[in-house]
């Protein structure tokens, strides 16, 4: 099963305060730990929103909002993707994670959807078109960036 793993933001990481060296390093250990178990695929930090766009629909009306956004507690500062046996194994592997931040924080758990799971509301068509689709991301060695 694949998850999202999403530190979500606080009032700190939206001001743009970096961590403590002592976090970093406790951070980069428990990264290493995933690793190592095989779960992590990729994972990042990400700068406040004050940085950020938003692009919001309506038909085919585009409109683009700038950052930052109201919320804080709504946002993500950062995430990981990882390839775990089930929710539980996930949870687990949060619960070791070191406090991502100074003070109080949370991290949210999705998973994400699977070609399976849209299944009876695909035509074969549309599956093939997201089949080639991740055959090529899955063969892209990066010079498509």
């Amino acid at each position: 099963m694949r998850v999202m793993v999403m530190v979500k933001a606080t009032e700190d990481s939206e001001a743009g305060v970096m961590p403590t060296d002592e976090l970093g390093a406790a951070m980069g250990r428990f990264n290493t730990d995933l690793i190592e178990a095989g779960i992590m695929l990729s994972g990042d930090g990400l700068k406040p929103s004050a940085q950020g766009k938003r692009i919001a629909f309506d038909g085919a009306e585009r409109r683009v909002l700038d950052g930052p956004f109201a919320e804080t507690r709504e946002l993500v500062a950062g995430y990981w993707i990882w390839e775990v046996r089930d929710m539980d194994e996930a949870v687990e592997w949060v619960k070791r994670c070191p406090n991502p931040m100074p003070g109080p924080s949370e991290i949210e758990i999705r998973p994400f959807y699977t070609l399976a799971d849209f299944e009876d509301a695909m035509t074969p068509q549309t599956r093939a078109i997201h089949e080639k689709n991740a055959e090529t991301i899955a063969a892209d060695d990066g010079t498509n960036a």
